[in-house]
């Protein structure tokens, strides 16, 4: 079966998002002055081929943990569907 995973790399939260800051601080300069805390991460979609869906989570998983995230810097969170 083919699936459809949807993953979201984040910053993890106790660390420095100078990426975040500069877009706070751009959106305020355009008078946005009400957005604040903006963190930037990665939205990653990949298809994987799996006997089900716990096999295609467990790929999944394997993929963010040993190349999509540093788990030092880093959290993820994924959804599959079939596609």
């Amino acid at each position: 079966m083919k699936f459809k995973a949807e993953i979201d790399v984040m910053p993890h939260d106790a660390l420095l998002d100078p990426q975040g800051k500069a877009v706070t601080q751009a959106l305020s300069s355009i008078g946005l002055t009400e957005v604040e805390g903006v963190r930037i991460g990665r939205h990653i979609r990949l298809f994987v081929e799996a006997s089900d869906e716990n096999s295609a989570n467990a790929l999944v998983n394997e993929a963010c943990q040993k190349m999509l995230a540093n788990a030092i810097m880093e959290s993820y969170s994924f959804s599959i569907e079939v596609a």
